[in-house]
């Protein structure tokens, strides 16, 4: 499923218009980003699961075409924990 397709279904279900829904999917996907960017920002929706930011220590890699060692940076990256009634639902 893409965006528009997920802008439909939301449009189906909860009875709006496409263009409502596609703000709403707008403002939730953009409530989340601002909170994942926080400090110790995390989103818990109870039942689907826990959007929330970690991070990653610098490390050294290799590059695969020279195999000559490289650094690849710290980074923050989004992460996922899905939620009891998410894992239930996938797992029938």
């Amino acid at each position: 499923m893409n965006k528009s397709e997920l802008v439909e279904a939301i449009a189906s279900s909860a009875d709006l218009s496409k263009a409502a829904a596609g703000r709403a999917l707008d403002a939730v996907i953009e409530s989340i980003t601002e909170e994942l960017k926080q400090d110790q920002g995390q989103v818990a929706l109870v039942g689907f699961g826990t959007f929330y930011a970690k991070d990653r220590a610098a490390r050294t890699g290799r590059n695969p075409k020279t195999s000559e060692p490289i650094e690849i940076p710290a980074a923050r990256i989004p992460s996922f924990k899905p939620g009891k009634g998410l894992k239930d639902a996938v797992n029938i």
